[in-house]
């Protein structure tokens, strides 16, 4: 997963996965998501990003490899 910011525009992109976008829906005011050609979400964009979201920092927890870094001799799912 990808976090992109544009600062001229105030759009934070979350790609999901790599593809190629095929459709777009705009699902609530200033959030569109991108599909591929099967249908599947591949990237939210948030329009206006800094008037909602704190950009200052960003969070990752509960994530299989977080686990892995943080407690090197412990196995995944400890």
């Amino acid at each position: 997963m990808t976090f992109r910011y544009f600062p001229d525009t105030d759009m934070l992109y979350l790609e999901l996965v790599s593809g190629v976008s095929t459709e777009s829906e705009e699902v609530a005011p200033g959030i569109v998501l991108d599909f591929d050609d099967k249908s599947h979400v591949i990237g939210i964009e948030i329009e206006d990003a800094s008037t909602f979201i704190d950009l200052s920092k960003l969070e990752v927890s509960a994530l299989p490899i977080v686990n892995l870094i943080l407690n090197k001799d412990a196995p995944v799912g400890s």
